[in-house]
């Protein structure tokens, strides 16, 4: 009843223009339970003018649980570190929260009404984001944590999302739109990445610790280098060392003393390009000046990097205008050159460029390049140093040698000296023609063990006092226990030797050896056969007597003299290639140096690592 009259009395007030009004009555409930309700009054006014009053009734209880609910679901949406949308079934923004106007940087009334590809147009919308939002609208199969990135702006750089979306309907499951959650994942994209690119780095500087540097061959060593940098950092790459540590400086050759001369060594690439012809031919000496940028790289030890190359750039980075077109052609588009450093001296440069990879190079380039150089380069002046080294062994050794062997009566004499490899170092193999008194000749062949210049050395010392001691007129054994005394005073010095006096009123031919491999002795009309000599250790060790062994050399006899690098291999058995040896003298009589020829074309191999002295005699009527 009062109840009832208040009411009636809000209603007048709401007629008569007092405003809207809201109050709460208890209300009994028909099952007699009391129920609190809430009213709200207004006024209407109706398309003829007449004004009405319009009342709503609601379970006070009911509503504060629909207002709690949709203020909790607004502050979830307005909360929330996820950025949430919702699009209509034209894929246009119909709400957007905070978050999404922080991650894509755009206000929400710059969201509301506009499609993604109008908000943010460097999204691959039509790629990405348009077929996924068709296909949850059309199957009703949601989309979760699809990633994808891309830019938001121009200037914003690569950023990472996990993008939901799912498909809205109505109360009469009409499609009325989808819903879009967006986690912004740059941070962990971006560490991800940089994780990525650290197990890169250290696994291409572990293949290259394996790779690179696998003999002495600075040529080698340089294509080596070439080789792990091209595809995994570079599309071309070129390795080129300053002339100057190869050859010394070379005074007023260069009209600018600031032009640095370089030394193609390498140059690889991925694919056919015009950017191979821009580089230097490997072996060709050519001269940079100071503005060059592989120049600047070289003169200040620091890397150059140019991460967008313009055309301005590209007479900067080539040798010459002609080298520059051929860049052009070939789209370069990056480049970056890192010195060679070992020990505190730059070597040369690593000359790195990108046409295809569409990627610039970046800090994490110049830094992965930089530890790829540094590796490198120690090899590369390991090799350096040891072909220094070996050409003045060789150059030792060839001083040493024997130039012209003097005519030796009763004798036609031929020999043969090879190197070991140029990977390897040069040993200390020699061969000797003695003059000696009463028409007499001294044949001797040895070999130093070791390599280097020290065995080259310890070679000529041996040399020289083999040859005083034969003009004493001593019979081999002797010349050898007093050689072998004479190694023993070089310290640790080992060598084997064989030593043949030739008489050639006689005929008669004296032998002595000292751990040397066995001559061979020819005769017309009989097999070739190895000469068992009285067994006897190396110069050097000392204490064991050595012994004279007499052969008869009848005219057109032969008697072959060689070193262990002549017939000795890894994988068959001495014994095996001696008999090579025998039977490869047993063929037609020939002049005694195609014999030489011979066995050095059907026993030396390319993967020989030792070197090779022999020595060919014939006895003449």
């Amino acid at each position: 009843t009062s109840g009832t009259a208040r009411r009636s009395w809000s209603c007048d007030r709401v007629m008569w223009g007092q405003g809207a009004w809201a109050g709460s009555f208890p209300v009994r409930h028909r099952d007699g339970h009391m129920v609190l309700v809430e009213f709200r009054n207004m006024r209407l006014q109706a398309a003829n003018g007449q004004f009405y009053a319009l009342g709503l009734a609601s379970e006070q209880a009911t509503l504060r649980r629909v207002e709690r609910d949709l203020a909790l679901s607004l502050r979830m949406v307005d909360q929330s570190p996820i950025g949430l949308a919702v699009l209509d079934t034209d894929l246009r923004y119909v709400l957007v929260n905070p978050a999404l106007d922080r991650i894509n940087g755009v206000s929400s009334e710059r969201h509301i009404g506009h499609r993604i590809a109008d908000v943010l147009p460097f999204l691959d919308f039509f790629g990405v984001f348009r077929p996924a939002c068709g296909r949850s609208c059309l199957t009703g199969v949601p989309v979760l944590d699809h990633f994808t990135t891309g830019q938001i702006s121009e200037d914003s750089g690569e950023r990472a999302w996990l993008v939901s979306i799912y498909r809205l309907e109505d109360q009469a499951a009409r499609v009325i739109g989808v819903a879009v959650s967006v986690v912004d994942v740059t941070e962990q994209h971006r560490a991800a990445v940089s994780a990525a690119h650290a197990r890169r780095r250290l696994a291409l500087i572990a293949d290259a610790s394996v790779r690179i540097g696998t003999t002495l061959d600075l040529d080698i060593t340089a294509r080596e280098l070439a080789d792990v940098a091209v595809p995994e950092i570079a599309d071309i790459a070129a390795v080129d060392v300053l002339d100057t540590i190869l050859t010394g400086p070379r005074p007023g050759e260069d009209a600018d003393e600031r032009a640095v001369r370089f030394r193609a060594l390498a140059v690889k690439a991925a694919y056919r390009t015009p950017a191979e012809a821009a580089a230097d031919p490997v072996g060709d000496v050519a001269s940079y000046r100071p503005e060059r940028l592989v120049a600047r790289c070289a003169r200040t030890a620091r890397p150059e990097l140019v991460p967008h190359v313009r055309p301005e750039d590209l007479p900067r980075i080539a040798r010459d205008e002609a080298a520059a077109r051929l860049l052009g052609e070939a789209g370069v588009h990056s480049y970056l050159a890192v010195p060679l450093i070992a020990r505190g001296q730059v070597l040369g440069t690593l000359d790195l460029k990108r046409a295809r990879n569409p990627v610039p190079f970046g800090p994490d380039d110049v830094l992965l390049a930089s530890e790829l150089a540094a590796h490198a380069a120690v090899s590369i002046d390991n090799a350096r140093w040891y072909q220094r080294q070996r050409h003045a062994a060789l150059a030792l050794q060839r001083h040493l040698l024997p130039q012209h062997p003097p005519a030796a009566p009763g004798l036609d004499i031929a020999y043969r000296y090879q190197p070991a490899g140029a990977a390897d170092e040069t040993g200390g193999d020699w061969f000797d023609v003695i003059p000696l008194t009463g028409d007499r000749t001294a044949l001797v062949v040895g070999d130093v063990m070791g390599s280097g210049i020290n065995a080259a050395a310890t070679m000529g010392q041996l040399r020289a006092t083999a040859r005083a001691l034969g003009r004493l007129g001593l019979d081999p054994a002797t010349v050898l226990t007093h050689l072998d005394a004479a190694t023993g005073d070089l310290g640790e010095a080992m060598a084997t030797c064989v030593y043949a006096v030739y008489d050639p009123h006689t005929r008669l031919c004296h032998i002595s050896t000292a751990g040397h491999l066995p001559p061979v002795h020819l005769r017309a009309g009989r097999p070739p056969r190895l000469l068992r000599l009285p067994t006897a250790v190396p110069l050097g060790v000392g204490g064991v007597p050595f012994g004279n062994t007499a052969v008869t050399l009848g005219e057109g006899d032969e008697l072959v003299l060689y070193t262990d690098g002549l017939v000795e291999t890894r994988d068959q058995d001495i014994d095996a290639r001696l008999l090579t040896l025998t039977d490869l003298l047993a063929g037609p009589h020939r002049p005694i140096e195609e014999t030489c020829d011979l066995l050095l074309s059907a026993l030396r191999r390319p993967d020989t690592h030792d070197d090779v002295a022999l020595l060919v005699a014939r006895a003449l009527g």
